[in-house]
């Protein structure tokens, strides 16, 4: 495929306006009107974009790199132009905000001048003898390039953990950038025994300089077939399949030849749009399925490099002093009942001996009959993507009299069921719709979440789980922010018609590490739902942590002893009591 402009066949039709001409004295009178308004309009862009740089300004202080970063004065944004639909400026600035990223200023042209995590190194501030249970610790992470030089500038994708093997404990740590080569990280000590600190590099600041531009610019690099089927002009039974993709600003179908070269599909609820190549004897109409197509990879010889097993995901050497700490008095652990609306803290919470603690809200763990008793009675919705998937399939092994219903549906899309008649228990994923990518599946059974919420009663029986992020991580942050905003308004119709239904959002998990889904992508997308939800009055289940500072290697999908504390955490916020 080839990355084209939009076709301007497909594109609407434009309103001219007609101008009467203009005498010479009526263009000398707009000349001195317009040209000064013109000049300080370009002052006030300078000013906006050239920021701190230069002369005698303060340093940027040093912000949560989980939280929000300050983003490179030079950097361009080209989506922050454009409101998406559903947003008020207002709420898209914050967002923006909230997902503001350091990094150099001018394009790095060597791989030797980017961050090398073979070079780079950590060290343990102010190491005392022992700690107790619930100080702090701090260290100071160096970044350097290739050569052995210090970075002057940050940007880079860090993650920090305090562990013991031994335990099986770990903590995530909170890791801030002074946008100067240095970064900050900070640790809660929640457990008594010895511990380590771990630093990895995720991504250098150059690498995630091309996981922006991609985005912008290289939205189509995952593409999608569609299935046509019919019968031609001839009467034959025809099979074509066609490249498709969403309709949106930066992602487009490289136009053809032929005039009217897209088939375009849009909901009448969301009014989302989905567009395929124009069979060649088939009508629009014979879309019968859907399926994942494939990537195309478009990276330089450089970011091919930047993006490479050398440079991606590296575990830093650094400070491998012990840290010891000793019993305190000190609470551990949330003690609050788990409500909807409350923050996340980072750390979030802790592992010990394989079992979370949460500093969120206080969480229990549950045994098979207390599981079974938070479902009884109640309808269980999950949509999303497999990683919410895992949590259906659990669930049935963990309550052996949820019986799975055969519904004769693709695994990957859904719809699936399971019901436990004696505890009137119904249990229901699908995936989140489209863009999915996904075995050959039926169109009709790809259905968006907020069109989902809009046919659910509600009540205080009710329980709507969700999570979308891993098949959105290549397309513009405005139609993800628009995606966002109509799952947003469907929760809040529901919570007014039905204000006892529990709503709980199923935040990102780490596992990506290629150009086509990155964690710091991921991450993107993450802070962007989380700031939706921010006053709406839901739960957000938080595994991002959970995953992150475990001693399992990644993966996408997490390991089973991940996925049994994220359920504990589930019916802990179904169950406060």
């Amino acid at each position: 495929m080839k990355s084209d402009p939009v076709d301007s066949t497909i594109c609407h039709t434009q309103w001219i306006k007609r101008f009467r001409p203009l005498g010479s004295g009526q263009v000398l009178q707009y000349f001195l009107v317009i040209i000064p308004l013109v000049l300080l309009y370009g002052m006030v862009l300078w000013s906006y974009s050239s920021g701190d740089r230069g002369g005698n300004q303060h340093l940027p202080r040093p912000r949560m790199q989980h939280h929000n970063r300050t983003q490179s004065p030079s950097e361009p944004t080209p989506e922050a132009s454009m409101v998406p639909p559903g947003l008020s400026l207002e709420e898209w600035e914050r967002m923006l905000k909230a997902i503001h990223w350091g990094g150099p200023e001018h394009q790095v042209t060597s791989a030797n001048r980017s961050t090398s995590p073979a070079h780079s190194t950590f060290t343990i501030q102010d190491l005392k003898q022992s700690y107790s249970v619930g100080e702090e610790l701090h260290a100071t992470i160096f970044a350097k390039d290739f050569t052995g030089q210090p970075k002057r500038y940050g940007g880079d994708f860090f993650q920090a953990k305090v562990y013991s093997d031994k335990l099986k404990a770990s903590v995530f740590g909170e890791v801030l950038d002074h946008q100067n080569g240095t970064y900050s990280a900070r640790f809660i000590l929640p457990w008594v025994g010895q511990a380590s600190v771990a630093v990895r590099m995720i991504h250098s600041s150059e690498a995630v300089q091309a996981l922006k531009q991609h985005r912008s610019t290289d939205s189509d690099r995952i593409y999608f077939h569609g299935f046509f089927e019919g019968k031609n002009s001839s009467g034959a039974e025809v099979q074509e399949t066609m490249v498709c993709n969403i309709k949106w600003a930066g992602v487009v179908l490289s136009p053809t030849a032929q005039k009217n070269c897209c088939c375009e599909y849009q909901d009448a609820r969301t009014g989302l749009t989905w567009q395929c190549y124009h069979p060649k004897t088939l009508p629009c109409d014979a879309l019968m399925y859907h399926s994942a197509g494939g990537y195309i990879n478009r990276m330089t010889p450089l970011e091919k490099v930047l993006m490479d097993r050398r440079h991606v995901n590296i575990w830093l050497n650094g400070d491998r002093r012990l840290i010891t700490i000793t019993y305190s008095n000190a609470t551990v652990g949330a003690r609050n009942k788990c409500s909807p609306g409350v923050p996340t803290p980072t750390p979030a919470g802790f592992y010990l001996n394989d079992v979370w603690t949460s500093f969120v809200c206080a969480t229990r763990h549950f045994s098979l009959n207390d599981a079974t008793k938070c479902l009884k009675d109640k309808h269980i919705y999950i949509m999303g993507d497999s990683t919410s998937r895992q949590w259906f399939d659990y669930l049935i092994q963990a309550v052996p009299t949820l019986k799975r219903m055969n519904l004769h549906s693709e695994k990957q899309v859904g719809p699936l069921m399971a019901v436990d008649a004696q505890n009137n228990i119904d249990l229901h994923w699908r995936s989140h719709g489209l863009p999915l990518r996904c075995l050959k599946a039926p169109m009709p059974t790809l259905h968006y979440i907020s069109n989902v919420i809009d046919d659910i009663a509600g009540g205080p029986h009710t329980v709507f789980v969700f999570n979308m992020w891993a098949h959105f991580t290549n397309f513009p942050l405005s139609y993800f922010a628009h995606r966002v905003s109509l799952v947003r308004r469907a929760v809040m119709a529901l919570l007014r018609r039905a204000p006892e239904t529990k709503v709980i959002i199923k935040t990102a998990n780490t596992g990506y590490k290629d150009i086509f889904g990155s964690d710091w992508l991921s991450m993107q997308l993450d802070r962007i739902l989380r700031e939706a939800f921010r006053d709406v009055g839901v739960y957000i289940l938080d595994v991002w942590q959970m995953t992150a500072c475990h001693y399992n290697p990644e993966n996408l999908h997490p390991a089973p002893v991940i996925i049994k504390n994220e359920i504990d955490i589930l019916l802990s916020f179904m169950c406060p009591e």
